[in-house]
């Protein structure tokens, strides 16, 4: 049973999340030769101020305009 992880920014909507989930478990029906039952995704929405990238939280200005 494949189990997906998503943890992405917060902010989708419920119907890019439904597209998403739709098209990931096609591809494992289609490529692992799995039934869509036997997919499971979980969606991880992180806030900015709890991602960083290069040092800095995302949910901050760049040290250029503090």
């Amino acid at each position: 049973m494949p189990m997906v992880t998503v943890e992405w920014l917060e902010g989708r909507t419920p119907e890019q999340k439904r597209q998403l989930s739709a098209a990931l478990t096609q591809s494992f029906v289609d490529i692992a030769k799995v039934a869509p039952e036997q997919v499971w995704i979980v969606f991880r929405d992180v806030k900015r101020s709890d991602w960083a990238m290069a040092g800095r939280l995302l949910g901050e200005p760049p040290a250029s305009e503090k």
